[in-house]
């Protein structure tokens, strides 16, 4: 009996939210010959925007610099919620057909390079089989994020059992919960808090904010009037460059101002802070971090929601730590008594590297732990193969635009060279530093998972949008750390 044939592509998009859609958009733009397709482990596009839907999801970024750099956002609200995002991502897969290269149920388990055949084989578990099948590319494009899409983190809390209320990790959010007219802890001060207390005090009976230590906050409005005034002005996709250059340009002066004047910075942010407060409030206690201001990524408030529910007294924040659950709500460790009918536990993330899918090369298995992201797309001693990590300072969108159009690039110069493969070598000592220079605690836990990155370039990510629109230009197609291979098989990787 003769087996089944492969199908094989030039190809292999790995996930379809923002990164995903925004590779098919470039390898359409840009490698028009080429054969793709995207797989999607789920059963909708959007990644993160489907994945998440707790109250109140929204933007963290202004949707300028968040949405695509080839379809301009119309909308004027600058900080948008997660229904019009995803609707803003359908729109785009059908207006450029990119939803006819999209391949849904598909999970990408393992995948093995070939040196002699200069392609990936992929071992995907897909819904509408119950063994795996498999597929073939000559490049692998990894666009699947970084969250653990099965697990958020959540702390052991004494107690939980005892407790008769419910408790709800936002990732996994029920559809019919109803917690009207409840008392809500929403457990946790980072982005995911900040919206859902807004989000919940309009229908619960109070919701308090628990929080071991402060994040951070910029209060900012949810539509752009500069933007508004250009788009009445200009045509459309102008009045765009010109807002999204400027958002760009600011968010970049401001993150310099965090990390170089820290105290101006930190002094500046608790003053918008304390005149959104009623007199006397305890700014200090509540909003003031212990970490410098961008050593965590800035929590942004719009028109300031977060602090009109605490004016209004339906909502609260209270700082301290959990000593245990009770039958009836949590007691903290200094005595005070939070009632609670619904607790949510908003302490964060999982994160996964590449989706934790088995790599090896000629059937070695290949730990990329050990190996140094070259300009934080590819990955030291993996040929044809590229992953998109956005910004941990900016907009996600920003960079995936940006890595996409290189890697296109990178097909386009191989194919120009005759090249079956490209692999980034390391030349001496890069360097041993994490892979993210951030605090946060869902980055801190997952530092072991993730390759260590260089002390500088070509090592070494910079999480500065302007800068990488040089250094990723056509001579970093040139580097001496690209090896390109013409004829002869690739060797294995050490």
């Amino acid at each position: 009996m003769s087996q089944p044939s492969i199908e094989t592509f030039d190809v292999l998009v790995i996930g379809a939210g923002i990164s995903g859609i925004s590779a098919g958009y470039h390898l359409q733009q840009h490698c028009p010959g080429k054969r793709y397709a995207i797989l999607e482990a789920r059963d909708r596009l959007g990644g993160t925007w489907d994945l998440f839907r707790y109250p109140g999801i929204r933007s963290d970024s202004d949707m300028h610099t968040f949405g695509f750099g080839f379809r301009p956002w119309s909308s004027p609200k600058a900080i948008s919620d997660g229904a019009d995002i995803l609707r803003y991502l359908n729109d785009t897969v059908r207006e450029y057909g990119i939803d006819r290269h999209i391949r849904y149920g598909c999970r990408l388990l393992s995948a093995d390079w070939s040196s002699a055949d200069a392609c990936w084989t992929l071992t995907v578990q897909t819904s509408a089989s119950a063994q795996p099948v498999q597929m073939r590319c000559n490049f692998l494009l990894m666009c699947s994020g970084y969250y653990d899409y099965a697990k958020g983190h959540t702390p052991a809390f004494e107690g939980t059992a005892q407790f008769k209320g419910r408790i709800v990790h936002p990732q996994h959010w029920p559809a019919d919960l109803d917690w009207s007219g409840q008392k809500v802890v929403i457990i946790g001060s980072g982005a995911t808090a900040v919206t859902m207390v807004p989000a919940m005090a309009e229908r619960a009976a109070h919701v308090t904010m628990l929080q071991r230590s402060p994040t951070w906050i910029a209060s900012r409005p949810s539509v752009d009037k500069i933007a508004v005034w250009l788009d009445r002005l200009l045509p459309a996709r102008m009045a765009h460059a010109m807002v999204r250059a400027k958002n760009v340009r600011f968010g970049r002066w401001f993150f310099n101002l965090c990390r170089t004047q820290p105290h101006k910075a930190a002094k500046g942010l608790l003053d918008l802070v304390r005149k959104q407060l009623p007199e006397g409030y305890d700014v200090e206690k509540h909003f003031k971090p212990r970490y410098r201001p961008w050593e965590q990524r800035l929590c942004l408030v719009p028109d300031g929601d977060l602090f009109k529910a605490i004016r209004s007294g339906r909502a609260e924040v209270v700082t301290d730590r959990i000593r245990t659950f009770t039958e009836h709500g949590i007691a903290l460790e200094s005595g005070q008594q939070l009632p609670a009918d619904l607790v949510v536990t908003a302490t964060g993330l999982e994160l996964k590297f590449i989706g934790g899918i088995a790599l090896s090369v000629d059937g070695t298995a290949i730990d990329p732990r050990h190996s140094r992201p070259f300009h934080g797309i590819m990955l030291s001693d993996l040929p044809n193969l590229a992953l998109v990590f956005g910004y941990t300072n900016a907009s996600w969108t920003l960079r995936a635009d940006l890595v996409n159009t290189w890697v296109c690039k990178l097909i386009n110069q191989m194919d120009a060279k005759g090249a079956r493969w490209c692999v980034p070598r390391i030349q001496g000592d890069p360097g041993d530093e994490p892979w993210a220079d951030f605090s946060s605690g869902y980055f801190q836990r997952a530092l072991d998972r993730f390759p260590r990155q260089g002390a500088q370039a070509p090592w070494r990510t910079e999480q500065d949008y302007v800068r990488e629109q040089v250094t990723l230009g056509a001579e970093s197609l040139s580097d001496s750390a690209l090896e390109y291979g013409v004829h002869a098989p690739l060797p294995k990787a050490a």
